[in-house]
């Protein structure tokens, strides 16, 4: 008794070749050999008794009966195809969507994405850098990567990771460079000193540490972004104020340095999802970006 249906494995092989017009190129999207294709279209054209290809020059063409197979067999396997690439693409979860402030995103983010895709490859992100803040709500993102201090927001589950450092920084092409990088850390209450409208608590909190009275420090020229501060501190500007892991590559590079080094703020970089988000991403995602800090 006939078959109803041929195999499906050689009427695969045989669409392959017949959209393809080579034996050799549908083995290669098949994944399998250039014998097996032959063997899964010769069992098809004895099962049918007459043949579904004809030599022609170096190629091969359709005969009549070769033609009509192909057309039914691409009718059934094309929405298959696009059925099945759909389905996968569905099954990958979406790209986490993270928040971080422009200057973080920039200054320490971005150069290591290359090494986060290597070494946590499931953790897809869409990054949004954020500027003034982060709502109760998280809106718009999967979590947020931030320098700050606790408490958090009721709403927010946070994961520690590494707390904040933050000194003074100016390049060598200060007019007083010589002078400053030697100078006892009290010098700094006479400098016009570099600042951002976003951290006005930076330079006092830094004075403190010193045992110094922030009293009679001088603010000068103001930012909106830490981007912009350090950019002038490294034209030689004045002095700046800065979390250290921000600037480390200027200093490794000797475009910046910190002759008075760094002391810890009381705050954290933290990265916050709203709480209840059970994401296995999240919590992988922090004991990375741990390591990095460390």
């Amino acid at each position: 008794m006939a078959r109803p249906l041929p195999p499906l494995n050689a009427l695969r092989a045989f669409e392959a070749a017949a959209r393809l017009g080579s034996v050799s190129r549908a083995a290669g999207e098949l994944h399998v050999t250039h014998g097996a294709v032959s063997r899964h279209i010769r069992a098809l054209e004895d099962e049918l008794g007459r043949p579904l290809f004809v030599r022609e020059g170096r190629g091969l063409a359709l005969t009549a009966e070769g033609v009509r197979l192909r057309d039914a067999a691409g009718e059934a396997f094309a929405p298959l195809r696009a059925t099945w690439a759909a389905l996968r693409r569905d099954s990958r979860p979406a790209a986490l969507v993270l928040g971080c402030p422009g200057s973080l995103l920039a200054r320490w983010v971005i150069p290591r994405l290359e090494r986060l895709a290597r070494e946590l490859p499931e953790v897809k992100l869409h990054l949004s850098a954020q500027e003034g803040g982060f709502d109760a709500a998280l809106t718009g993102l999967d979590a947020a990567l931030l320098l700050g201090e606790a408490p958090w927001p009721a709403d927010w589950q946070a994961h520690s990771l590494a707390p904040e450092r933050i000194g003074p920084v100016l390049s060598p092409r200060h007019v007083r460079f010589d002078a400053l990088r030697v100078a006892p850390a009290g010098t700094l209450r006479d400098e016009p000193l570099l600042h951002t409208a976003s951290r006005p608590q930076a330079w006092p909190r830094w004075f403190d540490a010193q045992q110094l009275d922030p009293a009679p420090l001088r603010l000068g020229t103001g930012f909106d972004h830490l981007t912009y501060l350090l950019e002038a501190a490294a034209a030689g500007l004045g002095v700046a104020i800065a979390p250290q892991e921000l600037v480390q590559a200027d200093l490794d590079s000797g475009r910046l340095v910190a002759p008075w080094g760094f002391v810890e703020t009381g705050g954290e970089w933290a990265l916050c999802g709203v709480r209840g988000n059970r994401d296995p991403r999240l919590p992988a995602l922090a004991d990375w970006l741990r390591r990095e800090l460390a």
